[in-house]
């Protein structure tokens, strides 16, 4: 256990954030006065704020081992000294334990935004690499790759009106079986496939409502999610996309996302569906092709099926298919995702997206930690450059990135996409700079106006969220009048 001891009350999330972040494997716990040193404490950090400055001392047991202050009183500007107190708190971890973070100071989930802000502003590739570096001690290649990926958002999204338009997400909460480390809004179609028309009769109405309190916007992106939107039934997808189509305007979409996901729910006749449907943009996610770890974390698919799958896809036509990996899964090293990407450069996709395994409360692999401990978790800077210069070889630049808390070696989850094939959906969900309207049961709209952002929550229990529909639309009402 490691002890943060204050003398006030604040910026504490942000000295958890960071220590976490050096010690991911040991409990934190944050306390505001003196306290006795508890059996398991392995390490005590004790933040002074005062008008001399901010001092910070290491404790091992009573043992001092590190003493330090920072010159700089509290200033007005909040947000400079949370960034002197958090270099810091850097400083003293990082010569204790040995240990630098590729992300430097940086511990939320959309460091993008940054140097896009930046950029606007009108500050030079080279101030703003200078600003990452001195403001929040990224690494000379987390600079490289935040500025080369703010270039590439700007880009993409330069034609994109967010004040005229917004974007739909649509859940589909089901899956063919329960992944190891899943903590999504997911349910094993097997329990609840005679809920699934009930499912969707709930989901209309909800679409009913969007149409009509949104008709005065346009539709830039719309991406079915989930679980796995595959699991429906040929017939079922066909009536949820002509229920879009019946009722939305999507004569000026500039991407429609199905995340088809799980090989093993795939078939022809689902994929020619969406064909007729003009979907875009699908994914055939394999996670890995090892298959030893798809059958240990619950991928009920073999990796010859992920092949068919793609091939299968290509040959119907859809010329935008995404493929996602984990890296950090249990037992699998450098060679294993060697091979993953070496089989995927065979299969050649139009995107990769790359995330580094983060374990979540809920997910089994947290709740059963005990029968895993013995696993290997491990991801490295070696492992994300071998990724990246794979999808080089594919004529593919990074175009997109997002970070979760318990990341497998404190990295971050890259899109990387050739030309006129990257993911804007993606990029508008890190932004947060248009309105994304949100269905289904656990899916959260986001509303964006001049005043900042709104977010709108639909319950995650599938039973709940049929029988309660008329609240869950209610909910949007209200908030969507803050949009006016």
């Amino acid at each position: 256990m490691i002890v943060i001891q204050l003398n006030k009350e604040d910026f504490e999330y942000d000295v958890h954030s960071l220590t976490r972040a050096f010690y991911p494997k040991e409990e934190v716990m944050v306390v505001y006065r003196a306290e006795a040193i508890r059996e398991n404490e392995m390490l005590r950090i004790q933040l002074t704020y005062g008008e001399e400055g901010i001092f910070i001392r290491l404790f091992e047991r009573e043992r001092k081992v590190l003493d330090d202050k920072i010159a700089i009183v509290y200033n007005e500007d909040r947000k400079e000294t949370k960034n002197y107190l958090k270099r810091l708190l850097y400083r003293a971890l990082s010569t204790y334990s040995g240990i630098t973070l590729p992300w430097g100071t940086l511990s939320g989930i959309r460091p993008i935004k940054i140097p896009v802000a930046l950029i606007e502003s009108g500050k030079s590739n080279v101030e703003t690499a200078q600003h990452l570096r001195e403001t929040y001690l990224l690494s000379d290649k987390k600079t490289a790759l935040s500025i080369s990926i703010a270039n590439q958002e700007l880009h993409i999204l330069k034609d994109i009106d967010y004040k005229a338009g917004y974007s739909i997400y649509i859940g589909i909460p089901f899956c063919p079986s329960i992944c190891l480390y899943c903590s999504f809004s997911s349910y094993p179609l097997g329990i609840w496939k005679d809920k699934v028309d009930l499912y969707l009769e709930a989901l209309f109405k909800e679409i009913e409502f969007v149409a009509e309190g949104m008709a005065d916007k346009k539709i830039d992106t719309i991406y079915i999610g989930g679980g796995t939107p595959t699991t429906l039934l040929p017939e079922q997808m066909d009536r949820l996309l002509v229920k879009l189509e019946e009722r939305l305007d999507l004569s000026r979409l500039k991407e429609f996302t199905v995340e088809s996901g799980r090989p093993d729910s795939i078939t022809k006749e689902k994929l020619d569906v969406l064909k007729k449907h003009n979907i875009t943009r699908i994914s055939i996610n394999p996670q890995t092709m090892k298959q030893e770890t798809l059958d240990m974390i619950g991928r009920c698919h073999s990796v010859e099926q992920i092949k068919e799958a793609f091939f299968l896809a290509r040959e119907i036509g859809f010329d935008n298919i995404n493929m996602d990996i984990i890296v950090g899964l249990p037992g699998e090293e450098v060679k294993d995702v060697t091979y993953t990407m070496e089989e995927l450069k065979k299969l050649a996709p139009d995107s990769i997206t790359v995330h580094s395994l983060a374990v979540k409360r809920t997910a089994r692999l947290n709740i059963y930690k005990d029968e895993y401990k013995e696993m290997s978790f491990v991801n490295s800077q070696e492992i994300m450059d071998i990724v990246a210069d794979y999808t080089r070889q594919l004529d593919m630049n990074a175009y997109y990135l997002y970070r979760q808390k318990n990341m497998a070696g404190n990295f971050e989850n890259v899109g990387y996409a050739k030309v006129d094939k990257a993911g804007i959906y993606n990029i508008l969900i890190m932004e947060e700079k248009q309105t994304i309207i949100a269905m289904g049961a656990g899916a959260a709209t986001k509303l964006v106006n001049e005043g900042g952002s709104t977010r709108v929550e639909n319950v995650k229990d599938i039973k709940i969220y049929i029988d309660r529909i008329e609240e869950m639309i209610d909910r949007k009402r209200k908030a969507m009048g803050l949009l006016s």
